[in-house]
């Protein structure tokens, strides 16, 4: 079944934000502050640590050299511009705020923290080379296997997302259906374009915006990180220029 993957990412997620959610009612408010400081700081190693594994590679000799470093300003700049013209920022913020709406007359949430946990929840989930190569090896060859396994990673991380950020964690779901779902239903148009190295330097900058994500959740900045998504598509303007080039 083409997209069986994403649907049952998103299945966990919404599982896993209900239990989060369960369990919010019994965690004191300082546990929380502190949790939510440790879920940064894993966020943000998490983010330097891909991007270290797609800047430096060991050359023969043993020597480390780095690459893609170019490209991968070229990504984010150009990236940020499109992400700037098209305000995809402010479209997450406000789809988020129109479900909080449609949803405040059922459920009672935080309004504060509704769309933080949606926004953060969507880009944290949705950024990275597990769910590109995943929705592609779903669409293509309906081997869900690396979905499944993004999906274990999801649900269990949505609980803690959920229990420090709220029912807007859940409706990131919604994103995750949106993003992995197009890319499974385009895996046959995209798959020329994205060869290993394309998807290294996709998840590499894509680590960086995972980066400044964690930074956001701690208090440190407020990067717009929602319009650099479009960089994560950088390389693969890059690859197919030189390919007419």
């Amino acid at each position: 079944m083409t997209g069986l993957g994403t649907i049952v990412n998103a299945v966990l997620v919404v599982v896993g934000s209900i239990l989060g959610l369960t369990l919010k009612s019994g965690i004191p408010e300082r546990f929380k502050t502190t949790i939510m400081q440790a879920i940064s700081l894993s966020v943000i190693f998490i983010g330097i640590s891909g991007v270290l594994q797609g800047m430096f590679k060991v050359l023969s000799n043993g020597k480390i050299d780095r690459q893609f470093i170019m490209l991968m300003i070229f990504s984010l700049v150009i990236g940020g511009v499109f992400g700037e013209i098209l305000k995809i920022e402010d479209f997450l913020e406000s789809f988020g705020e129109r479900i909080k709406m449609s949803i405040s007359r059922f459920i009672k949430s935080e309004n504060s923290k509704f769309t933080e946990g949606f926004v953060t929840a969507s880009l944290v989930f949705c950024v990275g080379a597990m769910a590109i190569v995943g929705s592609l090896e779903d669409g293509l060859e309906h081997n869900y296997s690396i979905l499944f396994a993004k999906s274990i990673l999801d649900g269990i991380t949505s609980i803690i997302f959920s229990a420090t950020l709220g029912i807007g964690v859940m409706f990131s779901s919604i994103a995750i259906l949106l993003y992995q779902g197009s890319i499974t239903l385009l895996a046959g148009f995209v798959k020329p374009f994205l060869t290993d190295t394309v998807v290294l330097q996709m998840s590499m900058v894509g680590s960086v915006l995972i980066f400044a994500i964690g930074l956001n959740m701690l208090g440190v900045s407020k990067i717009k990180v929602g319009n650099l998504l479009p960089a994560i598509f950088g390389p693969v303007v890059w690859y197919i220029i030189n390919c007419l080039i």
